[in-house]
């Protein structure tokens, strides 16, 4: 467990939130013509029809990625059509899809789809909402057999699922374990008493999707089999097929499985529901023990219509723009040091991230460093709100999001014919289950840069005004226990919000006209050139000590990725000395030279570029991304981060003050304190894995951490790049001549140093009692050295898969008792070479023992039996499907080539694959289980409540 603490800590505390409403989404893009108002024209491109009994389908041929399908089946029936008798069982008639149907009887259909190659849980997966059920299915389509029982396995969903009483029973269970896996923690309690708030008056309120235990557990077999009968019917489903196939021969097969279906003779009435209004302001404050944030809320819910026309269209573009501003200057004033918060958010869009149709929201999001301070953290950020309302925003700032806007709507269009399968399967699903309309590229492309030209100034303040119109108040704050004689009352949040607008000023903007390289480097020039044949990579050696891996492809349009690697990294630094020096990873979050993060950001408009430099514990380099047009910029970055590098007191200190707050009531969450004492045993308690105490904190020296990055990229010797995407390696050269070229160079030798870090050995238990709910987190761990090579993990691989495969079968299937186990396999060759086998589950505290029993169990039988034939083949499947995919992607090849240069191992070894996976049979199963599992270090660690 290698990490830079502090670094990680610093991310995860300034991205908390609790409520979602995600900024609009910038468009992709097109060329037809549509005037304002005008409703959007077909999209050509996909098929859309009804069958007479009412079914709707959407049928696209689309080839990313090749030999694949994306098929969904939705339902416009969720929790919201429950009887009182059947709270739940939407949810749960999802469940019982995959326990059997008339075609695949009991787990038939999940042991069908794996020999196929297709993932439970990650491909193959169902999920049901309020007003929604939604069944996806990932196919291949190179094999027609598979492709049309697809079909067959959506009709099946859709009109028989056989709901075996035994199966039923069997399930309750899992449904109870799966509420405890992903409730019974603080968030949740806090949820369950928010929800009836925020849903007051509605039916919402009443029908939570997960439902009631006590009726999952007793419910009457009839009332899910009415369900059922009642809901899944033609005319409230559809088919959404997108992929790489025949489109006639989908919509015959579409007819051939779905047109049997039928409706009832008497339906019931399929209803819509709503949200009323409240006229007087909403406050609900709760505090929950275990909660360790200061957090509060407000929204100003508004009555919105749904995008029909071009014109609506329009006005997203415009709330996206001021979403973009809204955020962009929240950054800065943090970055000041004078926010009275230490997280803020702003943002305007679907209340709750689109829960309820037709509801739009202002959100006000303030995290405080205290309780007391929660009212003053709520009006800095509402006096952004009211600044924005007031002042509006400057032309600067309007002409920094339009360059953004026209960069993605350029980079979109040039990438229209490599758009996944997936993202056309969504737009689908929207526009059946609410009416959205169906945009098509080309058509998104000219109306965004048709209102590119046309939004001005004027509409985007006229729009921000209209955001702050005050109905429908509610105001939420969640804060720990111990703190609530500290929080202020509702009168005094209320007040907080009235006052927020007083004595503002207009917002100046600090644009820097200025060049971010004030000179061309000093060109270096290529040294040797080498192919490495089989994987169409060349390599460049630079005349600086710098190494360049090219590998060109066509996978993305308008796609560049890169990333490099040096030995050293924090390493280096002596445990004497690490904690002064636990900043240095920070410093490119900081900006470049006089150029602070909001600066740079605004000089960036209208770039793909992007790219930052990291200092990791055995490495440090640098990683990025580009358009081809842009991978120039992206190359000035990296050289800026190399030599000039940002010192910024003032984030520093804000950072550290931040940091502090999350220090202080860490250890209140019991999945901290687990997580430390995992970390404690699995490092030996090394002080650079675990998080530093508050003493420790005030070591951390600005200075001291920008001298180590100094140091560390003052020689680019050693430096390692790949370069991955759609370029023409001689086009490209003279730029990396330049830029990688003409980085520093003291041709001094680099090594990272073995600090010794190793986990605890032997046979090693750690029961952490923390918490108040009847819920238990188990995590087991076998580990220890090894000879690290290709087959070797692959064979460790295979027993991972197939192990994983047992528990769900054990612990889930036929125990009843967890809801999601999860089964992991880790390697590494550096600094020593080491593998982990980690098994993971919750599950109720009293049956801790009997299912760690029942997983010993498993592996127990693996080691005396092997694996089973029919295991074997799944996992071979599996992974071949998983890499077809893979060996088209810009980022598995980025990654894979990266991890092979850091260890010197041989590239090629990608063509052996299949070769490997051969190699795996039940046999060689049961002896891996032997070798690394008999002879491992076994450590049980075990999360249960208090009391």
């Amino acid at each position: 467990m290698k990490r830079n603490f502090l670094l990680l800590a610093l991310a995860a505390a300034s991205v908390f939130s609790l409520i979602e409403n995600p900024a609009f989404a910038q468009p992709k893009q097109a060329v037809a013509k549509a005037a304002p108002g005008e409703k959007f024209p077909a999209d050509p491109d996909v098929k859309i029809g009804k069958l007479a009994n009412g079914l709707t389908y959407y049928i696209r041929r689309n080839v990313e990625p090749r030999n694949r399908a994306v098929l969904y089946m939705a339902l416009k029936a969720g929790s919201l059509m429950e009887t009182d008798a059947q709270q739940g069982l939407a949810h749960f008639t999802e469940h019982m899809a995959f326990n059997g149907t008339k075609d695949f009887p009991k787990n038939e259909l999940i042991n069908y789809l794996q020999k196929a190659g297709v993932k439970f849980g990650a491909d193959l997966n169902a999920y049901t909402g309020f007003d929604q059920t939604v069944y996806q299915l990932p196919i291949p389509t190179d094999s027609a057999a598979l492709f049309k029982n697809a079909f067959k396995i959506l009709a099946n969903w859709a009109g028989h699922v056989n709901m075996d009483n035994t199966d039923i029973d069997e399930e309750r269970g899992i449904i109870v374990e799966e509420e405890r896996q992903r409730g019974k923690n603080a968030q949740s309690r806090m949820q369950k008493e928010a929800l009836p708030v925020l849903l007051y008056g509605s039916r919402y309120a009443e029908r939570i999707p997960i439902g009631k235990l006590d009726i999952i557990q007793n419910f009457k077999h009839e009332e899910i089999k009415q369900f059922y009968k009642d809901w899944y019917r033609p005319n409230l489903q559809s088919v959404i097929a997108v992929g790489d196939f025949d489109v006639a021969a989908v919509e015959a097969m579409i007819k051939e499985n779905f047109s049997g279906l039928k409706n009832p003779a008497n339906p019931k009435p399929h209803q819509t529901y709503g949200l009323p209004d409240n006229k007087e302001p909403v406050v609900k404050i709760i505090t929950d023990k275990e909660f360790p944030y200061n957090v509060v809320f407000a929204t100003y819910r508004h009555h919105a219509k749904p995008t029909r026309t071009t014109a609506d269209y329009k006005s997203s573009m415009i709330v996206g723009m001021i979403n973009s501003m809204i955020g962009a200057r929240m950054v800065e004033l943090k970055q000041k040091g004078t926010a009275p918060f230490v997280e803020g958010q702003l943002s305007y869009g679907p209340w709750q991230g689109g829960m309820i149709e037709n509801l739009n929201a202002l959100s006000v999001v303030a995290v405080t460093k205290d309780a007391q301070e929660l009212g003053k953290g709520l009006a800095g950020v509402m006096a952004e709100a009211e600044r924005m309302a007031q002042f509006g925003f400057t032309a600067s700032e309007l002409e920094v999001v339009k360059k953004n806007t026209e960069a993605a709507n350029e980079k979109a269009y040039r990438e229209k014919d490599k758009i996944p399968s997936a993202s056309f399967v969504q737009a689908y699903l929207k526009n059946f289950l609410s009416g959205s309309p169906i945009i098509s590229t080309d058509v998104r492309y000219n109306l965004t840069k048709k209102f590119l030209d046309e939004i001005t100034l004027d509409d985007v303040n006229k729009a921000a005004k209209k955001m702050l119109a005050n109905e429908n108040l509610t105001v939420m704050v969640q804060a720990p226990e111990k703190d609530k004689d500290k929080i202020p009352t509702s009168a005094q949040l209320l007040e907080s919000l009235r006052n927020a607008g007083k004595g503002l000023t207009a917002y100046v903007d600090n644009t820097v006209k200025k060049p971010l390289l004030e000179k061309k480097p000093t060109p270096g020039k290529v040294t040797g050139t080498e192919k490495i044949e089989g994987i169409g990579v060349t390599k460049l050696t630079l005349s600086n000590g710098v190494t360049v891996y090219l590998k060109p492809t066509d996978f993305k349009n308008d796609q560049i990725l890169f990333s490099s690697f040096r030995p050293g990294g924090t390493s280096l630094v002596d445990d004497k000395d690490y904690m002064a020096t636990n900043y240095a990873g920070n410093i490119p979050g900081d900006g470049i030279g006089e150029f602070d993060v909001t600066q740079l950001r605004k000089m960036m408009a209208g770039t793909t570029a992007a790219a930052s430099a990291y200092l990791g514990d055995l490495y440090e380099g640098y990683s990025g991304s580009a358009s081809p047009k842009d991978l120039e910029t992206a190359l000035q970055l990296v050289y800026a981060y190399a030599t000039n590098p940002r010192k910024d007191p003032v984030v520093f200190k804000q950072n550290m003050e931040d940091f502090k707050v999350y220090l202080q009531n860490a250890d209140d969450a019991p999945d901290n304190v687990f997580g430390d004492t995992i970390t404690a045993v699995l490092s030996s308690n090394s002080l650079r894995e675990r998080k530093p105490t508050l003493a420790e904190l005030d070591q951390v020296s600005l200075d001291r951490s920008l001298e180590f990055y100094k140091s560390r990229f003052a020689d680019a010797t050693g430096q390692v790049f790949v370069f991955v995407g759609n370029f023409d390696v001689a086009q490209i050269t003279p730029l990396l001549e330049t830029y990688l070229g003409g980085l520093p160079s003291t041709n001094s030798g680099s090594k990272y140093v073995d600090r010794g870090i190793r986990p605890q050995t032997g046979n090693i238990t750690r029961i952490v009692k923390k918490g108040i709910e009847d819920k238990a987190q188990v995590k087991l761990f076998f580990y220890g050295t090894y000879d690290f090579a290709p087959q070797t993990n692959m064979q460790l691989s295979a027993l991972s898969d197939i192990l994983e495969f047992k528990v769900l079968e054990r612990l889930r299937e036929k125990e009843s008792g967890v809801y999601s186990p999860n089964v992991g396999i880790g390697y590494d060759k550096q600094p020593y070479a080491n593998y982990s086998l980690t098994i993971s589950f919750s599950c109720a505290s009293a049956n801790v023992d009997k299912l760690v029993n029942a997983t010993l169990d498993e592996i127990e039988k693996i080691k005396k039996e092997g694996a089973t034939a029919v295991d074997v083949e799944k996992f071979k499947a599996e992974s071949r499907r998983a890499m077809e995919v893979s060996l088209r992607e810009n980022s598995f090849w980025l990654n894979y080539l990266t991890g092979k240069f850091k260890t010197s191992e041989d590239p090629l070894s990608i063509l052996k694959q299949n070769e490997r996976l051969e190699k795996v049979t039940p046999e060689s199963v049961k002896e891996t289980a032997n070798k690394y599992l008999s002879n491992a270090s076994y450590f049980k660690a075990v999360l249960v409540p208090e009391k």
